[in-house]
């Protein structure tokens, strides 16, 4: 990766194109290119048609004044970010392209609660869980019920994750909820699921971010700084949850990690800091121990311990994270992306994991159904 670029995460006035456009001319510019450099343009977005724009890629591309550069939009639920990178990266490893836009863009909040609701609706299994009333909220709530009673792990536990990420929220200037919480916040707030509350649920966001992804010859070439990417994963689970063996294990999650290690050659104990999908405070509890770096059944009792806190054993979403970043669904994927850069080239700020030199990006649709995993490198 030789460059990255993101709006600020929330409610945005700026139509989808515009937004789209700003993120990537950040990349753009971090890069130290022009948009003629781009070769092909790489774009994830899951509801454009809310803000009457599907076909997005040659719309960004010509707005880009690049109209006969290739674009392909890409769709998979909450995972679109990650999915979408992961075939960029592919085509730049299959030495397709030397240099080109990765980018996730949505805009949703304009259409209210109800109508993005219904619209989250459509990435589930529709006919057995949307279609009959089973919401991402009540789904997810089952994960954390059955987890809850099969690990003695309590409502208290899953508020830790959140005011974790909440603290690591305040330190990013992007973030959509860069509010302080404590545990008492969290368990006062109103049930939307039992056991999940809202503070335990992400915010709906509207944003866009982006990186400029190259081969290594180009790179080196730049002079520049840039991060190497030497893992990807991707996994499959059931769609509809309740086609699952066991609720308390997302298996694409697993499958993708262990592709990724893989190819790294890497274990999960070496990985500095992670970027994971928290959508609800319970997908980070199983988020890490499918991840390989807590034995299934404690991470907990380790959130408690401070073990995912910035400065604790393996800090898990520096940037805030979904909880409190913001979860622009066709952007969040690539949005973790955008943290590991920025992390790895001096421009995290307060929220830096000092002395990083590997990191985990994960991200995964609707309820785990599709998931991919990336791991990064620091070059010196």
């Amino acid at each position: 990766m030789l460059g990255a670029g993101s709006t600020k995460y929330g409610k945005l006035n700026e139509s989808i194109i515009e937004i789209a456009l700003n993120a990537s001319k950040d990349a753009i510019d971090s890069a130290g290119i022009t948009p003629k450099d781009i070769q092909a343009g790489y774009i994830s977005n899951v509801f454009g048609v809310a803000d009457r724009q599907v076909h997005m890629a040659p719309v960004i591309m010509s707005n880009l004044g690049i109209p006969h550069v290739p674009g392909l939009t890409i769709e998979s639920a909450c995972g679109s970010g990650s999915v979408m990178f992961r075939e960029a990266y592919a085509n730049i490893a299959a030495g397709f392209y030397d240099c080109v836009l990765a980018l996730g863009v949505e805009k949703i909040t304009h259409t209210g609660t109800t109508q993005s609701t219904t619209l989250f609706s459509y990435c589930s299994d529709f006919f057995y869980e949307g279609g009959n009333g089973a919401s991402f909220p009540g789904l997810f709530a089952s994960m954390a019920r059955v987890y809850m009673t099969a690990y003695k792990a309590s409502e208290e536990d899953l508020a830790h994750v959140a005011v974790k990420n909440h603290e690591n929220g305040i330190l990013n200037p992007k973030a959509h909820v860069r509010r302080k919480i404590t545990v008492d916040d969290v368990l006062k707030s109103p049930v939307v699921a039992s056991p999940l509350k809202l503070y335990d649920c992400c915010p709906f966001s509207d944003g866009a971010s982006a990186v400029i992804l190259c081969n290594e010859e180009y790179a080196k070439k730049s002079a520049r700084p840039y991060v190497e990417v030497i893992g990807s994963g991707r996994g499959a689970s059931p769609a509809a949850v309740q086609a699952r063996e066991d609720i308390t294990t997302i298996p694409s999650t697993v499958a993708a990690a262990k592709q990724a290690y893989k190819m790294a050659n890497i274990a999960p104990k070496d990985i500095d800091f992670a970027e994971v999908h928290d959508c609800f405070t319970i997908a980070e509890i199983i988020d890490i121990e499918d991840l390989g770096f807590f034995p299934k059944g404690t991470a907990a009792y380790s959130i408690r311990e401070g073990a995912t806190r910035r400065n604790g054993e393996i800090p898990i979403n520096p940037s805030g994270g979904l909880k409190s970043k913001g979860h622009p669904i066709g952007a969040t994927g690539i949005g973790q992306v955008v943290e590991v850069f920025e992390q790895f080239t001096g421009k995290a700020g307060d929220r830096e994991i000092r002395n990083a030199e590997y990191a985990l990006t994960h991200n995964f649709g609707a309820t785990g159904a599709s998931a991919a995993v990336h791991i990064f490198r620091r070059m010196e």
